[in-house]
């Protein structure tokens, strides 16, 4: 069932910037888009954190 907001959200996707999302692989970073697929699903696997606030 679509919620009022799933429609205003396709009513606006033609204006949505697209949103990269980069990665550090060996030292440097890539945007995920160009992984292959094996490096996708290995990428979705992961376990992602977020970095406390110090003091």
């Amino acid at each position: 069932m679509k919620t009022s907001n799933d429609t205003f959200l396709a009513q606006l996707q033609d204006k949505r910037t697209k949103c990269l999302v980069y990665t550090r692989v060996m030292g440097y970073h890539r945007p995920v888009e160009s992984f292959n697929i094996g490096k996708k699903g290995e990428h979705r696997q992961r376990t992602h954190f977020k970095e406390g606030q110090s003091c």
